[in-house]
């Protein structure tokens, strides 16, 4: 069911030079969206702004501050740039494994599709007021959650993971409610396509297999184009979908990442990491870690963020039954093509996995015993809740004649001690020179992730009015796998502090 739209604003408009608007989701039609603007953010000023999107996006290094492209204003929500069409997108899903209806941009306003060197690219505001999708809230983002967003977004990319990207976080006094009062802020966010499995399971539930196709055929045309020339070519984008889902997974478990709230309607057609609220990287490594505290059952737990991504895959392969059957009724033939379809997920999955483990731990060759020994130091670590970051980084640096730098965060040094000399009669079997092992590890393990302290301590300046902080942690975290002795505090242990932080669906 369409929502019915709020009223649009009377706004001014400007034409920045270089800005060639493409529109693609707009012209899917009213269906699919709510075309409206942005509600201005009073008293607006800039936060942070990320020069590598800029790039990305082909703008001039200055973009922000030119007098013509009044990017402040348009950003905030208060003007937009002549050639945009801004709406928000409507979709539906499974939140916490349960169905949740209609949901939509309840807090998102995608401004438009805009060329770039790197191919199109959309703009989306998120925070940039209410829609007719925002159900019971107030369409607002806070400081808090949008430097969150921004600085996981662009670490995220860093560290070589698919992920949206944030172009600027623009805050304001505008004072907002969540568990206190706090002040508002919009990230910009940046993305070759924000469509989510949600997209497709609202246009399924609601019985409208018109624009169920349109909606693939136009993910097929622009996304995965290999696809059209298929048998199947619905059956082929399902397969494609869970594939790049599974390399994701992998990425997401050989870095330490944990979503936090991982609906259907937050995981992303192109195998994107999007919507950053609750996330959290591993401190100490502990296979059943929750960072969202409003997750009370525990179902998007560390470990089980590749089985809880296969469960919403049948979600999606669920809602595009009736695209697969071609045109037919819906039998069980189909779905034995849809299972059929993602059902790569999981030997993609394992393999990837395997490979990034194998690259973590300096091994150039494959041996069937190689995810025995990966296992055994992932337990060895769990067992002693051994920090993942530091640990992985320092054993880069360790040989059987320096085995301190690691052995030493071990209380159990005898099972370290067992472990290390497996390890130690594998590497002697490749016969690397320990430089190149050494290096391989380095570029594996990052030295630098955004632990909840570090980006706890960049929202704190910022909530007193110096932004930065946030600034400069930006610049480490673009650089996560060098070594910076400059800046070698952002690599300690968490403080004692941190292990009170929680974050929740509202950060």
């Amino acid at each position: 069911m369409q929502a019915a739209p709020l009223p649009v604003l009377d706004r001014p408009d400007t034409s920045p030079a270089g800005l060639r608007w493409r529109n693609r989701y707009a012209a899917l039609g009213p269906a699919f969206h709510t075309r409206l603007a942005a509600q201005a953010l009073p008293q607006p000023h800039w936060v942070a702004v990320s020069g590598s999107t800029a790039r990305l996006l082909g703008w001039p290094s200055d973009w922000a501050e030119r007098p013509d492209w009044r990017a402040l204003e348009v950003l905030s929500g208060g003007a937009d740039w002549a050639g945009s069409e801004p709406l928000a997108t409507v979709y539906s899903g499974h939140q916490f494994g349960v169905w949740a209806g209609q949901l939509g941009d309840g807090r998102a306003l995608l401004l438009g599709e805009i060329d770039t060197p790197d191919g199109p690219m959309e703009l989306q505001l998120k925070g940039g007021g209410r829609t007719p999708y925002s159900r019971m809230g107030d369409g607002r983002a806070v400081l808090r959650s949008s430097i969150r967003e921004f600085l996981c977004s662009e670490a995220m990319h860093f560290l070589g993971i698919p992920t949206t990207r944030a172009l600027a976080v623009v805050g304001s006094p505008l004072p907002v409610r969540r568990e206190t009062i706090e002040t508002a802020a919009v990230v910009t966010r940046v993305a070759p396509s924000f469509v989510r499995f949600g997209h497709f399971e609202h246009f399924a539930h609601h019985g409208l297999p018109a624009e169920l196709r349109a909606l693939a055929d136009f993910v097929i045309e622009h996304h995965y184009p290999a696809c059209r020339d298929a048998a199947n070519p619905y059956a082929a984008l399902l397969e494609a979908v869970a594939r790049r889902t599974a390399a994701l997974m992998a990425d997401w478990q050989a870095v330490g990442f944990c979503h936090g709230v991982m609906n259907t309607d937050n995981l992303s057609i192109l195998g994107l990491t999007i919507d950053y609220g609750p996330f959290g990287f591993l401190d100490g490594f502990d296979p059943g870690h929750v960072c969202n505290h409003s997750d009370h059952q525990g179902r998007y737990a560390y470990a089980r963020q590749p089985g809880v991504a296969f469960w919403n895959l049948h979600a999606l392969a669920q809602a595009m039954l009736p695209l697969i059957a071609m045109g037919d009724e819906v039998t069980e033939a189909t779905g034995e093509l849809a299972l059929a379809a993602i059902e790569p997920y999981k030997a993609v999955f394992a393999d990837a996995m395997a490979t990034r483990l194998r690259s973590k731990l300096g091994l150039a060759t494959a041996r069937d015993d190689d995810g025995a020994l990966a296992d055994d130091w992932l337990k060895l670590m769990a067992a002693e809740r051994a920090d993942h970051t530091i640990t992985w980084r320092r054993l880069a640096q360790w040989s059987p004649a320096e085995p301190q730098a690691v052995r030493d965060l071990f209380l159990d040094r005898p099972a370290f001690d067992a472990w290390a000399g497996r390890y130690a009669q594998r590497l002697a079997a490749e016969g690397r020179v320990e430089a190149e092992r050494r290096l391989q590890m380095d570029r594996a393990n990052p030295k630098y992730v955004l632990r909840n302290h570090l980006c706890e301590n960049a929202i704190r300046a910022a909530q007193g009015g110096d932004f930065g902080e946030t600034q400069r942690l930006l610049k480490v975290l673009e650089r996560p796998f060098d070594e910076q002795p400059e800046h070698s505090a952002y690599a300690e242990f968490p403080p004692g502090w941190a292990q009170t932080l929680e974050v929740s669906c509202s950060s």
